[in-house]
């Protein structure tokens, strides 16, 4: 059932479609976003979701800036069977820091950004929205240009998985971080449990196929935002498209702008097929 879908990514500002760019799948182009909040660097790899820079226009408290999925209409009567099983793992093994509601009229799953970002690296401050480095190279945790500094005035221990238990460990740490204006930062966010191939969530000991429970305008959105005012800084939306239809829209319509890159990295116009060997 899952050859018979393809995958499109877009990334943009806001919740707004159309403030959204097609993100070129597995590229070293990364997606430029800016706002009045911040100026980002999106890249997209599959399996993983890898890589953002950003600098805020404005400073957020470390409690207060989150990262996850959300959506904008229920999806209470579509949560397969063994979701509440699958939640309670990813909470024990990914992140305790989770929380959600995906019964709510407008479901979401965030965790604090400082908890749930699997690699974050503190950069110079006062940097200018043209001044992300090269996003060819691999993120690492820790710092550069004065970010290390930042890190150790608050004892943040200098291991991702060591920064993640740490900011967990009690509220005040949180309160203490400051996402600074005009500061860089780099982070990573991989998902291994997401397999492309076949649609479904794999956790160790229980897999759960998601695609018997999408339908052509179901999406995956991750979203960086303020949980305290709900100002957005960027959004990056994996929206699942019928073969059939994106077949019709290209006959209709030839250039049809879409998530797929040829081995240089260059746009191909096509969306993105999962292959075997972009799986772990």
């Amino acid at each position: 059932m899952a050859d018979k879908y393809l995958l499109q990514v877009t990334a943009g500002p806001s919740y707004d479609p159309k403030s959204h760019q097609v993100v070129a799948v597995n590229s070293g182009t990364p997606t430029s976003i800016q706002s009045s909040l911040c100026s980002a660097n999106v890249s997209v790899r599959i399996q993983n979701y890898r890589g953002f820079s950003f600098v805020p226009h404005r400073s957020i408290n470390g409690k207060s800036l989150v990262f996850g999925n959300d959506f904008d209409h229920p999806i209470r009567d579509r949560i397969p069977p063994g979701f509440n099983a699958a939640f309670k793992i990813v909470k024990y093994i990914i992140d305790p820091g989770l929380d959600g509601d995906v019964y709510a009229d407008k479901p979401y799953l965030y965790g604090n950004a400082l908890s749930s970002i699997n690699v974050l690296s503190v950069g110079p401050k006062n940097s200018k929205s043209t001044e992300f480095g090269s996003e060819e190279e691999a993120i690492e945790e820790g710092g550069f240009e004065g970010g290390q500094e930042v890190r150790q005035n608050l004892n943040i221990p200098d291991g991702a998985a060591a920064r993640q238990k740490w900011f967990l460990g009690g509220h005040d740490r949180l309160e203490n971080w400051q996402w600074e204006e005009g500061r860089l930062y780099k982070a990573d966010f991989f998902n291994p449990y997401l397999d492309f191939n076949e649609f479904a969530l794999k956790l160790p000991g229980f897999s759960l196929k998601v695609l018997g429970y999408l339908g052509g305008e179901d999406y995956l959105r991750y979203v960086l935002k303020d949980k305290d005012t709900g100002e957005v800084f960027f959004v990056v939306v994996f929206t699942l498209l019928s073969k059939d239809q994106v077949d019709k829209d290209q006959t209709k319509t030839p250039q049809v702008s879409m998530s797929n890159t040829n081995s240089s990295g260059d746009p191909t116009g096509q969306p993105f097929e999962p292959k075997a060997d972009d799986l772990d």
